[in-house]
């Protein structure tokens, strides 16, 4: 009997190309917000301090957001809501033509599982008209564990998901573009798909996945190693 598998697909930059115009606009949302809970706060607010507040937290939580309501006690929904205001979402959106059908053709459930906002991924899946195609969606104002936020790379996050959807590990596959994220779903025996369409340059597959793919369209023909 051939194994029905779960696909967990990232959002941005795997879905669609995030980092062509919709991460800087992020990123200075979030410069200017940084910025000034920094300056209110009476610490250095100049842009070389602001970026590297950013950043540092990004690479040691997952999601500067964490960073900012754990040391400077921002609320979370504020962050969010001020982080992904567009002038125009819809035409900063960039994606692979095909990626609907490809996902109808696909067997087996999908979740959306991303450390995006919900109104965000909503916003952004239905432009791409791919909502029809996700069982469910698991933003990160669902990413918390014991009160305490999870976003992803966190393992604790992961282990919940599969408990709670009493889902197998070995069932999953996780697409994402994150290494990070990738090498906690492998630690869990998940098996992971690394998506590099919208990476500059790649020379090399990590050890922590099981197929790496250029364009979502590849994905079909890797059934047969996913399903072992």
């Amino acid at each position: 009997m051939t194994r029905k598998l779960v696909w967990l697909f990232d959002l941005d930059n795997t879905l669609h190309n995030a980092s062509h115009a919709i991460f800087p606009a992020i990123n200075n949302n979030m410069n200017a917000l940084i910025s000034r809970v920094l300056a209110e706060q009476n610490l250095p607010a100049h842009p070389d301090a602001v970026n590297e507040v950013r950043v540092r937290y990004w690479q040691r939580y997952g999601a500067t957001l964490l960073g900012m309501v754990r040391h400077h006690g921002v609320r979370a929904e504020d962050f969010l809501h001020e982080a992904h205001q567009f002038d125009n979402l819809a035409h900063m959106i960039r994606a692979e033509r095909g990626i609907a059908r490809l996902l109808k053709r696909l067997p087996g459930r999908k979740i959306l599982l991303t450390n995006a906002p919900r109104a965000y991924a909503r916003s952004v899946v239905r432009h791409l008209g791919l909502h029809r195609h996700f069982a469910e969606h698991v933003p990160i104002e669902s990413m918390q564990v014991h009160k305490q936020w999870r976003p992803k790379p966190s393992r604790l996050l992961l282990r919940r998901l599969l408990r709670q959807r009493g889902l197998s590990a070995a069932r999953c596959v996780l697409v994402e573009d994150s290494i990070e994220n990738l090498k906690s779903a492998k630690s869990l025996h998940m098996r992971t798909v690394w998506f590099s369409g919208f990476s500059p340059r790649v020379f090399f597959r990590p050890s922590c996945a099981d197929v790496q793919v250029k364009s979502l369209h590849k994905l079909p023909g890797c059934l047969a190693r996913l399903r072992r």
